[in-house]
């Protein structure tokens, strides 16, 4: 397993705990919501990361990190959304299997575009892994004002398989990496 596969897993596995508790707290009640709030949530996040980051302060207390894996968890609740359309909940089982689903649909699209660019995120500032995930946000947004049509761009769940991937390298940078250097 290469250094990249490694930190990606341990980004993955703190997303995936706490999707796992959340989903123990409160079901599946995110069955309720359209993925266009979906994705106005993970604006939510993705914004209060950009203002933590220019103003330099926190006063909720919850760090950026919180925050990507929030756009992890909700990006995935948003993929699963559009494939098994409704509100009903889900069994918890299922829930984590279509979790588990498309966390590794975002693990073979980090892997195949990781060989194709070389590792570039690994010399990209959080900043702009911050600023790229809502440049994904206005094009989702876009589309689904546009009733899910493209000319020629990919849809919604390929800009949400982005962000997952984005976040899970800024979560390497901010918490994986950091944890190997003081261990």
């Amino acid at each position: 397993m290469s250094k990249t596969e490694r930190q990606f897993a341990q980004a993955k596995a703190l997303c995936r705990d706490v999707y796992e508790k959340k989903l123990a707290d409160y079901g599946t009640s995110w069955r309720v919501m359209r993925p266009s709030s979906l994705t106005d949530q993970i604006l939510i996040k993705a914004s209060r990361i950009r203002s933590i980051e220019e103003k330099g302060e926190n006063r909720v207390g919850e760090g950026i990190s919180t925050e990507y894996i929030g756009i992890v968890n909700y990006a995935v609740m948003a993929l699963i959304q559009l494939s098994l359309p409704g509100t009903d909940n889900l069994p918890a089982k299922e829930a984590m299997d279509l979790y588990d689903k498309w966390i590794e649909q975002a693990t073979k699209l980090m892997a195949d575009k990781n060989h194709d660019y070389d590792e570039a995120w690994r010399a990209m500032r959080v900043s702009s892994i911050t600023d790229i995930i809502l440049q994904k946000l206005r094009r989702t947004r876009e589309i689904e004002d546009h009733a899910g049509h493209t000319l020629i761009s990919e849809g919604v769940d390929a800009n949400y398989m982005d962000m997952i991937v984005y976040s899970l390298f800024s979560l390497i940078k901010l918490v994986v990496e950091p944890a190997e250097k003081a261990s």
